[in-house]
């Protein structure tokens, strides 16, 4: 079924179809299943180019 919209499951750390778990717990969706398995390297890399922004980043957050 090419409409079919996948997710990762947090909880279950399982890719798996719109029709399981419930919201809350997991990412996506996703066109395919591949891109789902990816998802946790997608939310990594998103977040080092966040943490890297300098638009996002304040010098004084450093300072602890």
């Amino acid at each position: 079924m090419a409409d079919r919209q996948w997710y990762w499951c947090l909880e279950h750390s399982a890719v798996e179809p719109y029709e399981r778990c419930r919201a809350a717990t997991r990412l996506g969706p996703y066109a395919t299943r591949a891109d789902a398995a990816r998802a946790l390297d997608k939310v990594r890399e998103r977040n080092e180019e966040w943490d890297s922004d300098p638009r996002f980043n304040d010098p004084d957050d450093d300072a602890d």
